[in-house]
């Protein structure tokens, strides 16, 4: 963990089942079941139905895959932790924000028997065959929660950059729903890659970034949470506060041996994702066209094989405690 900040090095050798048998109730679950999973497709992707529009990012097994790698970027980047909370072993209660895959959830599952681990999303694209201390449930984090205040021991975040308009309202729900002296961990990412030795300047990857920034604004729902979401956190009165940064290549590039395999894999994780991540924010809210959004995405991967490109990927885990008095 000591490597988190200091400037990379390039390595130049390498160039549910049915309620009961009641008719009404089996029809109403079947229709709130097909609600959900009555998929809209949009430039050849795939997207959630439940609260269509609310999120940018595809739900298809492409999307799937590219959350699987960038899981594992996240877990060779901890160290195999799943968290950096001081969070005791026998956590009881334990909520999951934006799972995706359920991919966190199902690990923290199975090695906290103990714990009850639910996870949200607004997609029910998470396997069926879970750990029996895990379930999943279809929710709008934005919405108001309808859990019981003060009955969480861990809520765990990751991964909502661009999937929240009013963030300082998500963090006092967050806030009212943890039990005193419990914590909240929030992972995130940026979209802007840079470069200790300049050779992303002038390159598409600073173009990439200012795009997906523009592209948020548009949306409205801001892609900066990474340099947000401290400062959010305090201000919602979560206190002990800790931020820890860490740098993750894009690309093999780098000397250190643990940098360079999350390196390759955050490289594949980009890759899978960068249609996903630009799609629909370009297309409907910077009103590009899909054929315009291609020839930027070709430029991208171009960009993202050139080995004299040494770029990177700042990540953040920023978590905090609610106060055991108020």
């Amino acid at each position: 963990m000591a490597q988190e900040n200091r400037t990379l090095e390039v390595n130049h050798l390498d160039a549910d089942s049915s309620y009961g048998d009641d008719d009404s109730v089996e029809s109403e679950w079947t229709s709130l079941r097909s609600s959900v999973m009555n998929y809209p497709y949009e430039n050849g992707r795939r997207y959630h139905a439940y609260h269509e529009g609310a999120y940018w990012g595809p739900n298809d097994e492409k999307a799937m895959e590219q959350l699987e790698l960038g899981h594992h970027v996240f877990n060779l980047m901890l160290d195999g932790s799943l968290y950096l909370s001081p969070i005791p072993e026998d956590v009881d209660r334990v909520l999951d924000v934006g799972t995706g895959t359920g991919i966190w959830a199902i690990e923290f599952a199975d090695t906290h028997p103990s714990a009850t681990v639910i996870g949200t999303d607004l997609s029910p694209i998470q396997p069926t065959w879970v750990p029996p201390n895990v379930h999943f449930e279809i929710d709008d984090c934005c919405d108001e929660w309808i859990y019981r205040k003060d009955s969480f021991d861990f809520i765990h975040v990751r991964g909502l950059y661009g999937c929240i308009a009013d963030w300082d309202h998500f963090y006092r729900q967050t806030f009212d729903h943890l039990k005193r002296g419990s914590y909240l961990e929030q992972v995130e990412v940026s979209m802007e890659p840079k470069s200790d030795d300049g050779s992303t300047k002038g390159t598409i990857f600073e173009e990439w970034g200012q795009v997906l920034l523009e592209a948020g604004d548009a949306f409205g729902k801001t892609l900066r949470t990474l340099d947000e979401a401290k400062e959010r956190m305090v201000r919602a009165g979560f206190v002990d506060v800790q931020e820890r940064r860490f740098k993750c290549p894009i690309g093999p590039w780098a000397k250190d041996a643990k940098l360079k395999a999350m390196g390759k894999y955050n490289l594949l994780q980009w890759e899978a994702g960068i249609e996903g991540w630009s799609m629909k924010l370009l297309t409907k809210f910077l009103k590009w066209s899909r054929e315009e959004v291609e020839v930027y995405l070709a430029r991208m991967r171009k960009g993202l094989r050139d080995d004299d490109i040494h770029a990177y990927q700042e990540k953040v885990v920023v978590y905090g405690r609610k106060p055991v008095q108020n």
